[in-house]
C-alpha cells in the first residue's frame, strides 16, 4: 500500500506517450525511496502546454485517462504494482517549480543512457500516426 508519509519521489510530465524511457526513469526514481508519485500535467490537447517557457509542447494527443491506463500497463510489465510502488495524479499545466532555500527535497537528473535518451515521444507520436494507430 502506497504510504502518504514516507518521502516520495516525484515525477512531472505530460507522458505522450508513456514509453521505455520513462520506464527506465521510473525504475531510478523508485530506487530514491521506495515509491514514486507520476504526476500528469493536465494539458490542453492541441495547444502548446509550456506556457510560452520552454519549447512547444503543442502535440497532446491522449487525455488523462489514456495516460493512466498507459502508464499502469506499462508498469505492470515490468512487475511494478499501482498504489504499491506509486500512485499517479493528474496536475494542473504545471510549467515551472520554483523553490526557495533548505526546502526539504532535492532535483535529480538520472543518466539512462544514450539508446534511453533517444527514445522520443514525439517519434511515437508520428508513428502512431503514420501507422493509423492515433
Amino acid at each position: 500500500m502506497f504510504d502518504w508519509k514516507k518521502p516520495t519521489v516525484e515525477m512531472l510530465g505530460r507522458w505522450q506517450p508513456w514509453h521505455e524511457g520513462h520506464t527506465s526513469l521510473f525504475k531510478k526514481a523508485l530506487l530514491e525511496t521506495g515509491q514514486v508519485c507520476i504526476q500528469v500535467r493536465k494539458v490542453p490537447k492541441d495547444t502548446d502546454a509550456s506556457g510560452g517557457r520552454t519549447v512547444a509542447q503543442d502535440d497532446n494527443p491522449f487525455d488523462f485517462d489514456t495516460v493512466k491506463k498507459n502508464i499502469i500497463e506499462g508498469l505492470e510489465k515490468e512487475g511494478f504494482v499501482y498504489d504499491n510502488d506509486y500512485i499517479i495524479m493528474e496536475v494542473p499545466n504545471i510549467v515551472d517549480i520554483s523553490y526557495g532555500r533548505g526546502v526539504g527535497y532535492t532535483f535529480t537528473e538520472h543518466e539512462l543512457g544514450e539508446a534511453i535518451h533517444k527514445i522520443s515521444a514525439t517519434k511515437i507520436r508520428e508513428q502512431l500516426r503514420k501507422d493509423g494507430k492515433l
